[in-house]
């Protein structure tokens, strides 16, 4: 799940979607940019949100972007990940429906489209999407199948288990977004709307996700100093065990990239949430238990071609 459209579109991308692309003196002399980037990452752990997607386990990421100069571009960008399988494994160990174990999701793919235009202003380019998340899945129950295999009603399990229901992961998101220079400062406030139920949560459609990334280059030796928070809004609240269940939460990372040149950087952060791992509740938990939401740090490697 990209950063900006899930991660940081490359700096190339980045640049023709905002009409900020560097144009040389002698552009006659300069071949002309293509209109397609690509790019290929490694991560010690895949964090979307704040959220592990990966059971605290390397991933490998990649993906490419079409922009065309009037402002709209397509793309699709993949990572592997666990979470989805996870999710039935944590009910298993719960001692919630046994046949779950079987459950494979290893992939994400995200297809997104839209229109980036500097309406406001030089450096100000606002930005409106669609983002679908797709994940190809094997052995998924049908929906209630654990509950019935429990001995608990639906509604009593389904309202607080994040995946564990049968519900698709599938998700669709429409986006929009305002981006903003100011010197060496720049970023983007974004808001992004889910459409039908979020990653598998039951009964979550109309969820969403305010968010604000800032980054700060320093002039120094390409390093760019980066900040992010956001916001996670769920619909509805449960009780469980004598307490309320909340699936919203807040999450923030505090990091660094480095610009290693030829299309090379690097990312280090420092990235943690509000969520918590509720006992008797398989939203956010890993099958070990520990909370997909933990303080943790992240480093990165990114080649864009």
């Amino acid at each position: 799940m990209k950063t900006f459209h899930k991660t940081a579109i490359s700096a190339v991308a980045a640049g023709l979607l905002s009409g900020l692309a560097y144009t040389p003196a002698f552009a006659a002399d300069e071949p002309e940019a293509s209109p397609i980037t690509a790019n290929v990452t490694v991560v010690n752990n895949y964090v979307y949100r704040g959220l592990t997607q990966s059971n605290f386990k390397p991933a490998i990421q990649g993906g490419f972007d079409y922009a065309h100069e009037s402002g709209f571009y397509i793309g699709n960008w993949n990572s592997s990940i666990s979470w989805i399988a996870d999710g039935y494994q944590s009910a298993t160990s719960g001692g919630v429906g046994k046949s779950t174990a079987a459950v494979s999701g290893p992939i994400e793919m995200d297809f997104y489209a839209g229109f980036k235009k500097e309406l406001i202003g030089e450096g100000f380019a606002s930005d409106i999407g669609v983002l679908q998340y797709y994940y190809p899945t094997t052995g998924l129950p049908s929906t209630g199948s654990i509950a019935r295999s429990s001995g608990a009603s639906y509604s009593q399990l389904a309202s607080y288990q994040r995946q564990a229901m049968g519900t698709s992961p599938n998700t669709t998101e429409a986006y929009l977004a305002q981006n903003f220079t100011f010197g060496p400062v720049t970023g983007f406030a974004k808001v992004s709307y889910s459409l039908t139920p979020l990653f598998g949560i039951y009964n979550s459609t109309g969820s969403f996700y305010p968010d604000l990334t800032a980054n700060y280059d320093t002039g120094m030796y390409g390093i760019t100093l980066n900040g992010h928070i956001g916001y996670q809004s769920v619909p509805h609240s449960y009780a469980l065990n004598g307490q309320n269940i909340s699936l919203s939460y807040t999450d923030w990372k505090l990091g660094l990239t480095k610009d290693f040149g030829g299309g090379v950087s690097g990312a280090l952060a420092y990235v943690g949430t509000t969520a918590q791992a509720y006992q008797g509740s398989y939203a956010y938990v890993t099958p070990q238990g520990k909370n997909q939401g933990a303080t943790q740090y992240l480093v990165s490697l990114t080649k864009t071609f």
